[in-house]
């Protein structure tokens, strides 16, 4: 089951489990789609996987299997958009 994260990898930008603007890995690395677009360019930096959009779980499945509270940052700096 997806993890869920809470934030975005690089910007720390708020990304609920309800949110459209989750990109993920399948590593479940998690960022937002400003971050994925324009500074990763699709491309996970710390697998180098794609990055798709993250499914949405359902109010009632979220009731059951709540997202993850843990928020994540990487140990190295996103790079910059070009």
């Amino acid at each position: 089951m997806l993890q869920l994260r809470p934030n975005c990898e690089c910007c720390d930008h708020d990304l609920p489990p309800h949110s459209s603007e989750a990109r993920i890995c399948s590593f479940e690395c998690t960022f937002c789609s400003e971050c994925a677009t324009a500074i990763l360019k699709g491309c996970c930096p710390n697998c180098g996987g794609d990055l798709v959009p993250r499914p949405i779980r359902s109010v009632n499945m979220l009731a059951k299997y709540p997202a993850s509270q843990k928020r994540v940052s990487r140990a190295k700096p996103c790079p910059t958009a070009a």
